[in-house]
């Protein structure tokens, strides 16, 4: 493969993207004509490889944080935000970190632990706001787990799935989620059980990568068997950052990305996953999970305080979190409820505090955009197709909320949208509408900075790939044409393929 054609086909696809962007602004409605115009043009895609584009070192514009590239990279706060916004955001990352205890308890507030549990606080989790990853051999996982569901078994529950009423079906005795911890008093309900096959792939030049492909099961169940259709996603945690910029992008701008027939025939066919929004009852486009099964930062977060802690909320209210009714001695414990303070363990202003911390987590500023081998790299990227999903720039809405968040130009690489990604990667699991083999395009931003953080390189929604290289060979489907133009460049190419995904 020579540069000088990846560029050529780079140019083009950036002339594409400029028209489609002229086409589709109409949606904007947030916008005045010039705005239009301006965000057209900063939006484009770039068809200089020899230079950094403006404006690229502030991937988060305003919010972009400048302060540090250590393991607090991931924790700075949005520098635009004011001073009370700021202090909102201390007070929940207070409780973002708050270790949650049993009931009862001698505590106010912090009991209603479980009783089947996957964590104990939220930072157990997103640990330093950053990527979890799968256990080690003899270690229990906590920033990893299994979702679970089975098939529709009925006409009922096919026309609930048809309609969005519900995003799946659960296990008839272990839920939504397989909880590895419980309370005294109760059993976990299994563990997780990874097994690895080494899979290699010659490169152009003799390399040979090994994949490593995971098989999973669970052992130790301790409420009987599973159903034998049961379904198994494995997920890690996600990173934190740029939470409240990626909703505070226009719904229709990502609307505008969707292709699911391919009529354009570039072999991409992104398309929205549509989920219930609980505050609403409306459909929306999902934005967040692994599989864009949440359509805004504070439903993501009631799942995960029900899910992976046990506490309720005002959207998610069973105090006994994912206890089964098969589960009765779990439903039957006592829980953290402080009728002073509201109906549910985890009352609307403790879960909008934490939702506003969630979203105010800045993104690290960009490093070594201008060596050569990044520029070189960012050529590549975009000549072998990588910018179709991993789509680089967008201009939050004007009128959102706080200030902090409107109308900045940001750098996500990410168009938030489902792809089939192929049967490697496929979890055979539905999501709303999205089927076993759809993944939400990974924003990129700070991928590079996982290590610096987290002490690690696993990536992928199960953390399979040990580096970034395993991770892009791991994509078929769609984005097979872009892995094949990969596993075809020279070594020095591929080397600069990955300095400028790890400058992101």
């Amino acid at each position: 493969m020579h540069l000088s054609s990846v560029i050529t086909g780079a140019t083009v696809l950036c002339a594409l993207a400029v028209a489609a962007a002229a086409a589709v602004l109409d949606h904007r409605d947030d916008l005045n004509y010039n705005e239009k115009l301006k965000i057209t043009s900063v939006t484009a895609w770039a068809d200089d490889f020899s230079k950094p584009e403006k404006y690229e070192r502030w991937p988060a514009g305003a919010g972009t944080s400048k302060k540090v590239f250590n393991k607090d990279a991931f924790s700075q706060f949005l520098p635009n935000l004011s001073f009370e916004e700021e202090q909102r955001a201390k007070v929940g990352n207070g409780i973002f970190k708050k270790i949650w205890v049993s009931s009862p308890s001698s505590t106010q507030a912090s009991d209603g632990l479980g009783p089947l549990y996957n964590a104990r606080a939220c930072q157990r989790c997103h640990l330093k706001d950053g990527r979890g990853q799968p256990p080690g051999p003899g270690e229990a996982a906590v920033s990893m787990f299994l979702r679970l569901s089975v098939p529709p078994r009925n006409a009922a529950e096919r026309a609930a799935l048809a309609a969005a009423e519900i995003p799946l079906i659960p296990e008839p005795t272990y839920g939504t989620q397989l909880q590895n911890f419980a309370v005294p008093g109760h059993s976990a309900e299994g563990e997780m059980v990874i097994e690895y096959e080494e899979i290699p792939v010659t490169l152009n030049g003799g390399e040979v990568a090994f994949l490593r492909k995971p098989s999973y099961s669970i052992d130790r169940l301790a409420y009987g068997p599973l159903d034998p259709k049961t379904l198994l996603s494995p997920r890690i945690a996600n990173q934190m950052i740029g939470l409240g910029l990626l909703e505070a992008i226009h719904e229709g701008d990502i609307l505008a990305l969707s292709d699911p027939e391919d009529r354009d025939g570039d072999g991409i066919s992104g398309r929205p996953n549509w989920v219930r929004n609980e505050d609403t009852g409306k459909l929306a486009v999902g934005r967040f999970g692994w599989k864009a099964g949440n359509p805004s930062i504070r439903q993501q977060s009631a799942h995960a305080f029900t899910g992976d802690i046990g506490i309720s909320t005002s959207l998610t209210r069973a105090h006994w979190g994912e206890c089964t009714a098969r589960q009765e001695d779990c439903r039957s414990a006592p829980d953290g409820v402080q009728l002073a303070l509201g109906d549910v363990e985890a009352p609307d202003n403790v879960l909008d505090l934490v939702t506003f911390y969630a979203r105010s987590l800045a993104v690290p500023a960009r490093r070594d955009l201008d060596d050569g081998d990044v520029l070189t790299g960012k050529a590549l990227f975009y000549g072998a197709g990588c910018a179709t999903c991993h789509m680089p720039k967008f201009v939050t809405r004007r009128d959102a909320e706080p200030e902090a968040y409107a109308f900045q130009l940001i750098w996500p690489y990410s168009d938030l949208l489902l792809h089939d990604m192929g049967e490697g990667l496929s979890d055979n699991r539905p999501e709303w509408k999205a089927n076993g083999r759809e993944w939400r395009t990974a924003p990129l931003w700070g991928i590079g900075l996982t290590e610096t953080v987290n002490g690690h390189t696993k990536f992928l929604h199960d953390g399979r790939a040990r580096n970034l290289l395993e991770a892009v060979l791991w994509h078929g489907g769609e984005a097979e044409q872009a892995r094949q133009m990969v596993v075809d460049m020279t070594p020095g190419e591929r080397e600069a393929l990955l300095a400028f995904v790890g400058s992101l």
